[in-house]
């Protein structure tokens, strides 16, 4: 298991707790991180059971480079508990706190994090924290729980419970979900944190999808939620670079290595000053192209 707060996180994919053979593969289907469920997916008689299941795959199982995440059940559950500290035993890189309104919420989390840390003798601060968003209260409180804590590392969207609370429903256009999205990128930015969108629940309408998340990868979301490995491929390729962006990102990096050598703290190409929102946004380019396989180890395009 790793963690980089930076790291990509184009796709994040659920996997249902209770389901051993998932479990067992999760790590073949490429997504940037995966998150196994203890809460939705699992019922109340297999809680228990799929606690344990989690907790045997990610101190047996390789998920290579993956971010692992797990969802536990909600904090006024009689699960709550044993499922942070079986999971902070585990080593677990992130927990996603359900249906997250405060935050206070966040606070009690951690506190219960930083307890579980110290009794297993895991390093404390090593376990990062995410909310999922999923009421009109969550929403409005987001710039607040987005700053709860130094462990955030991000706040995503749910949906269904979203639009449930609001009395509407899920619309192929997503104007329902409008307001939420964007509360949740500029919280999240403002507290320098990622941004995940809600998971696309129509799993065969590949067109619905490469538009919903085209319109969050305009918004600036990080990446998006999946429920089915067949949608990480499409995903990654909307949020993959085009050439004109991958050779231009290469451009302004190689101005910079050029100033870092000529011992000159103005950097310039064509002409124009290369300032560091300009750098930066260089350097998430040139990374996504590498994780999309575009360019080669000296960044060079190799893409179609």
């Amino acid at each position: 298991m790793t963690f980089k707060k930076d790291r990509l996180r184009r796709t994040m994919m659920f996997v249902p707790g209770n389901n051993a053979g998932m479990l067992k593969d999760a790590g073949i289907y490429g997504a940037d991180s995966i998150m196994f469920d203890l809460e939705d997916s699992v019922s109340l008689a297999e809680k228990d059971s799929a606690r344990n299941l989690v907790y045997e795959a990610l101190t047996t199982v390789d998920y290579g480079d993956a971010e692992l995440v797990v969802r536990t059940n909600g904090l006024d559950t009689d699960f709550f508990e044993a499922d942070v500290k079986a999971m902070v035993k585990a080593g677990i890189d992130v927990i996603r706190i359900p249906k997250t309104e405060n935050a206070g919420m966040v606070k009690e989390m951690e506190d219960l994090v930083i307890a579980a840390e110290k009794q297993f003798g895991i390093p404390v601060g090593q376990t990062h924290l995410m909310a999922a968003i999923e009421s009109a209260e969550g929403v409005l409180n987001v710039p607040e729980i987005a700053k709860a804590s130094d462990r955030m590392i991000g706040v995503a969207l749910s949906a269904e419970d979203y639009t449930t609370d609001l009395q509407t429903h899920r619309y192929p256009d997503g104007k329902e979900l409008e307001f939420a999205r964007n509360m949740i990128i500029n919280a999240a930015r403002a507290a320098g944190i990622a941004a995940f969108d809600t998971v696309y629940t129509d799993v065969d309408n590949t067109q619905g999808l490469i538009n919903e998340t085209e319109y969050i990868h305009e918004l600036g979301y990080d990446g998006k939620s999946v429920i089915n490995p067949r949608q990480i491929p499409v995903i990654n390729k909307v949020f993959a670079p085009t050439k004109a962006q991958i050779e231009n990102a290469k451009n302004v990096i190689t101005a910079i290595e050029n100033a870092r050598l000529a011992g000159s703290g103005v950097i310039a190409m064509g002409g124009q000053m290369v300032d560091r929102p300009v750098a930066l946004r260089a350097e998430r380019v040139m990374k996504l192209a590498k994780a999309s396989g575009l360019v080669d180890k000296g960044g060079h395009y190799i893409g179609k």
